[in-house]
């Protein structure tokens, strides 16, 4: 039998391979570096936005809670929010004194009754 000796390489496959990757990677780049993908949302002539009152949550600086604007104990809130639906939205808003293990404690109810719309209210500041 006669064979040939490999003398040559086809570089041409593996120039379109890479191509590809090189393209995927660049497209993908903007959106890893942002975190979300830029778009340009349409414009309507009347916009109608439901609102309904989030429900809050406030803790003092000494660690008090009040929910909704009446005072409340860790036990006693678990009880208040057994009757909200599930995709109620909730504003907390701590003292920026307050331990950090009463804000956990607050977040971990709300995780243990299922609720995910949990905002934590901040104010803009600048130095």
């Amino acid at each position: 039998m006669d064979e040939k000796p490999f003398e040559t390489l086809n570089v041409i496959p593996l120039v379109d391979v890479m191509l590809v990757l090189l393209t995927m990677v660049l497209t993908t780049a903007n959106f890893i570096a942002t975190g979300r993908i830029p778009v340009s949302l349409p414009q309507a002539t009347q916009a109608k936005v439901e609102k309904q009152k989030d429900k809050t949550i406030e803790i003092a600086a000494d660690g008090r809670i009040f929910f909704d604007g009446q005072a409340a104990m860790k036990d006693e809130l678990a009880g208040r929010l057994a009757g909200l639906p599930p995709e109620t939205a909730f504003l907390i808003s701590a003292d920026r004194a307050v331990a950090l293990q009463s804000f956990v404690d607050v977040a971990d109810i709300l995780k243990k009754a299922n609720f995910t719309k949990v905002a934590v209210q901040t104010k803009a500041g600048g130095k």
